[in-house]
């Protein structure tokens, strides 16, 4: 297989057939947040214990094709010391990929908006993460609306960035996972979320253009066409999936192999119930899945509590979420289906 060709092959697999992609690419101060919300220390020893949680599931690999990991999960090894964590997932015939930016910092003479930062030295250590066994990275450059933003210049700049680390990414022979989020910490409708989304879209797609980023070989990652949290008159599930459809459709090209959305803040039904109502009730040329992180792991890590007794517990929690979105993805989801009981009577 070639060089493009391997590119390609895993730009595609992926997004397809309904499997998609576990976010574990917390940072240390993220994941203390999430342990400091159950109660455990943030300590390295509890967040191996927690990864490796997830990645010894059973039957994990059905359902998941890639997880993305920040570089002490990538470098750490499993309880008990002799086996790394990338293999724990290799095990599971899914692919292990690398959050690379260093997150998003104040954008200067832009109040409010931030540029992401980590292109110093990036393709070094992409080189280095190859070697390793990384198939995919992770880049978020991340876009808010308020009053009198998002202006051009922040939009533009992120953009480039992601499509600097793109075409890195590629020249490492690694999938980039291309991320520009419109958050949805805000008040704004859903048309306004529209709008930005369309722009920052075109405003990325332009760049990678000009960075000479071959398509077929990247995975986007884009936030739903959603109303703000904060907005009194929320649309609809059925709004937000025929408007983030006609957003996708007006901006990305059909040469892109997959698209795995961001859950963004979206609790565990919302983000899968969107997914289905794309996938189940419009025609795409794309693969269309899933890469959450929160909206995957919340209920399981409330359930681990930090407790080896609980593991069990807690991974047949994450295996039922995972199997949630895989089904959506496939636009085979029922609302009924959260019940265990009836998608065992269902299987």
């Amino acid at each position: 297989m070639s060089f493009t060709e391997q590119l390609q092959t895993v730009a595609y697999e992926l997004g397809a057939k309904g499997r998609g992609i576990l976010a574990a690419d917390e940072s240390t101060s993220t994941i203390a947040k999430r342990l400091t919300s159950i109660n455990v220390e943030n300590t390295e020893i509890n967040r191996r214990a927690y990864r490796d949680l997830l990645f010894r599931t059973g039957g994990f690999g059905k359902y998941v094709s890639g997880v993305i990991l920040f570089d002490e999960t990538f470098n750490q090894k499993a309880l008990g010391g002799r086996t790394k964590m990338i293999e724990l997932i290799e095990r599971t015939k899914s692919m292990a990929g690398i959050k690379v930016d260093a997150g998003a910092k104040p954008l200067t003479n832009f109040p409010g908006e931030t540029i992401t930062e980590g292109l110093d030295g990036l393709g070094g250590r992409l080189k280095n993460y190859a070697e390793q066994g990384a198939k995919f990275a992770k880049w978020r450059g991340v876009i808010d609306i308020n009053t009198n933003i998002p202006s051009y210049y922040s939009v533009k700049a992120n953009a480039e960035a992601l499509a600097r680390y793109a075409a890195l990414c590629q020249e490492a022979g690694i999938v980039p996972i291309v991320e520009p989020e419109v958050l949805m910490d805000g008040d704004h409708s859903i048309e306004r979320c529209y709008e930005v989304t369309e722009f920052t879209l075109n405003t990325v797609f332009n760049a990678l253009f000009d960075a000479k980023v071959m398509l077929e070989g990247i995975v986007l990652k884009p936030n739903m066409v959603i109303s703000g949290m904060k907005n009194k008159n929320r649309a609809s599930r059925e709004k937000v999936a025929e408007m983030t459809v006609k957003c996708l459709k007006s901006t990305v090209p059909s040469s892109v192999p997959s698209i795995a959305f961001l859950s963004g803040g979206q609790n565990d039904i919302e983000a899968t119930e969107h997914l289905h109502l794309m996938n189940a009730g419009y025609d795409m040329p794309w693969n269309l899945t899933f890469s959450y992180g929160r909206a995957l792991q919340a209920e399981c890590l409330k359930t681990w509590g930090g407790k080896a007794e609980n593991v069990k517990a807690a991974q047949a929690v994450l295996l039922h979420r995972c199997r949630m979105n895989y089904l959506a993805a496939r636009g085979q989801w029922k609302p009924e289906f959260e019940s265990q009981v009836a998608l065992n009577q269902a299987a």
